[in-house]
């Protein structure tokens, strides 16, 4: 079990909290822009941290997925929208994985590429020599403002049968139409616009089946279930941004003074009750994601049953995680009284974006259904986890 070691996570850790003050200095432009500043975006990706997952033999640091899981979370403890951005932008560069090398190496050999990703719809694919025609409109496309490369779903036909493939089809910029759409209330910074391609030639090397596909290179991350892989990148994200609300109510509990009361907010022991039920309610929900990602790592190469169940359980621990983040960011908003309500305290922003996170379908609390289902001896009910 490759996976209980960190030492790649202590480099990327130092240059989040070197970045803190400029995201500070410009996170008001986050909301107001709905998307990260120019000088936000380019400082996160000089660090590295839009190439997470990318292969080590094509100059990344392939991280472990418990490794990735400690730079998201620390990126959401700093603000939700640096998070999802980290957990997709790096998340994507998976590619390298999946893709020929010659065509991953171009595409990295600059810090600045980030390849956006949208699964919420389907495209469709007509076969012509050397590739295909694709024509389709995906929402969600997080980063788009920034995006150098677009990957999105489609299938071969107009009209295509239920069980047709669906393919994982890569564009360029230059051939995506960006559409402004992502008016939200919550992960504003994320730019998470729809996208759209007519008539776009992509070519066959720059194709490959969502499902099933045999991978480019050796490494576990590569060869563990694409979907799962999918899930566990955006999963991590709202237990960060509870960290980022219970740091945040910690500095204000020390300063905060009660009304009608003497002393400040963590003299009172309801007060300190919350902090320590928060804290205990965070670290379970991330030892139960974290053991179940253990498991699915474990299971990746045995397959067939143990595999199955180690997918649902991930995807189970993931909408817990969500639920609980939820919990204890709304607990904390709550104890903090009228300092969670203003825009210029960091509570505020919490409540936001723990709650657009929590809404993402990898996070969806049907995915209890998948594993009571399979407790109860019946089948999952889907292969979409």
């Amino acid at each position: 079990m490759a996976n209980g070691k960190l030492e790649n996570v202590p480099p990327f850790l130092e240059a989040l909290r070197g970045l803190a003050p400029l995201i500070a200095e410009w996170r008001a432009a986050f909301d107001r822009d709905r998307r990260l500043p120019d000088v936000v975006f380019e400082a996160l990706a000089d660090a590295g941290l839009f190439r997470l997952w990318l292969p080590r033999s094509l100059g990344g640091p392939e991280l472990s997925p418990l490794e990735f899981m400690h730079v998201v979370e620390a990126a959401s403890a700093l603000d939700g929208s640096v998070g999802w951005l980290v957990g997709n932008g790096g998340g994507m560069s998976r590619v390298g994985g999946y893709l020929p090398a010659a065509i991953v190496r171009d595409w990295f050999a600059t810090p600045r590429t980030f390849v956006v990703s949208a699964t919420g719809a389907v495209g469709s694919a007509e076969r012509v020599d050397g590739g295909y025609r694709v024509t389709g409109r995906w929402p969600f496309g997080s980063g788009a403002p920034h995006g150098t490369h677009f990957m999105a779903l489609a299938t071969v036909g107009s009209d295509p049968a239920p069980d047709q493939p669906r393919l994982c089809v890569y564009f360029d910029a230059e051939q995506v139409t960006r559409h402004d759409t992502w008016h939200v209330s919550g992960l504003r910074g994320t730019g998470s616009s729809d996208f759209e391609v007519r008539d776009a030639f992509v070519s066959a090397e720059r194709v490959h089946t969502f499902l099933g596909h045999t991978p480019t290179e050796p490494g576990l991350l590569y060869r563990m279930p694409p979907l799962s892989v999918f899930a566990w990148t955006v999963s991590v994200v709202p237990l960060g941004i509870a960290q980022g609300a219970i740091d945040a109510f910690v500095s204000l509990a020390e300063n905060k003074t009660r009304l009608g009361a003497a002393g400040v907010l963590r003299d009172s022991e309801l007060v300190q009750a919350t902090v320590g039920r928060a804290e205990t309610q965070h670290r379970a929900a991330r030892a139960l994601l974290v053991e179940t990602m253990n498991e699915l790592m474990d299971a990746t190469d045995v397959g067939g049953e143990r595999l199955v169940r180690a997918r649902a359980r991930l995807r189970t621990a993931a909408a817990h995680a969500a639920e609980t983040a939820l919990h204890i960011v709304h607990m904390l908003a709550a104890e903090a009284g009228s300092a969670a309500i203003f825009e210029s305290g960091a509570l505020e922003r919490t409540v936001r974006d723990v709650q657009a996170a929590a809404k993402h379908v990898a996070m969806n609390p049907m995915s209890y259904s998948i594993g009571g289902r399979m407790l109860l001896g019946l089948d999952p009910g889907t292969t979409r986890f």
